[in-house]
């Protein structure tokens, strides 16, 4: 947690960073986790608070990510803030935090399956038009094969999404595995249907001209947001052993 909100009066003065907060440009509020209480890495003591753009202390230094988006690091310096703009009670904001991250790895997911649907797609059209030794690339079995398996990865990360879809409203820790296991299936499907695609379509897959590139990047950025693979892969495991996990 980089940033604290301190009581002063009637309110709270926040202190602190965000890094990488995507769309904050775009902004005319925005929603600040901060702790109130307890130490550093403690799931209490954390509380929510929304504030206008234009509040006295808050700077937003924008830039463009590499898929296309912006972003901006978020910067609070004494920033003084009423109780009234508090969400919920001070220092129980995590297991909130914790759900509506959930829901928007549901959320990334389907959204990388709607970029691999497209790569997919693009992909098979290119391959029944692009020629080798005068016949179309598409009837070479060994490329079928390749685009049969970006199929697989795509059915199984839409699956995935549709059960952690359907257990939004589930108890907390259904609802987390079901978010890791979307999550961790968009990552490391996006990262093959991405990287299958660029291959089949050549040097032109990279260009700024083909849809191809832009999307890969985008799967890309979508991996890393909210916990890449990887780090899912380690959140289910202490999901299920949640006493080794504690040791």
């Amino acid at each position: 947690m980089q940033a604290s909100a301190t009581r002063q009066g009637n309110g709270y003065k926040l202190s602190g960073h965000k890094h990488a907060v995507v769309g904050a440009p775009f902004a005319t509020h925005l929603v600040v986790s901060a702790r109130t209480s307890g130490a550093r890495r403690d799931r209490d003591g954390i509380s929510l608070f929304w504030i206008a753009r234009d509040t006295p202390g808050v700077t937003l230094r924008e830039y463009p990510t590499f898929d296309g988006l912006r972003a901006a690091e978020v910067l609070l310096d004494n920033v003084q803030v009423p109780a009234s703009q508090r969400i919920g009670a001070e220092g129980e904001a995590f297991a909130l935090i914790e759900q509506l991250c959930d829901e928007a790895m549901v959320a990334l997911s389907a959204e990388a399956n709607g970029a691999m649907a497209r790569m997919l797609a693009d992909t098979i059209d290119y391959a029944r038009q692009r020629k080798q030794f005068g016949v179309p690339i598409g009837t070479f079995q060994v490329l079928q094969h390749r685009m049969a398996d970006m199929y697989m990865q795509l059915e199984q990360s839409v699956a995935l999404t549709q059960v952690a879809a359907m257990q939004a409203a589930s108890a907390p820790q259904a609802r987390a595995q079901a978010a890791c296991s979307a999550k961790i299936q968009a990552g490391q499907a996006g990262a093959f249907v991405g990287q299958a695609a660029v291959q089949i379509h050549g040097g032109m897959g990279v260009t700024e001209e083909l849809a191809v590139g832009h999307y890969f990047k985008r799967v890309t950025a979508i991996d890393l947001q909210l916990g890449s693979a990887e780090h899912h892969l380690r959140r289910y495991a202490d999901l299920l052993y949640p006493a080794q996990a504690a040791a």
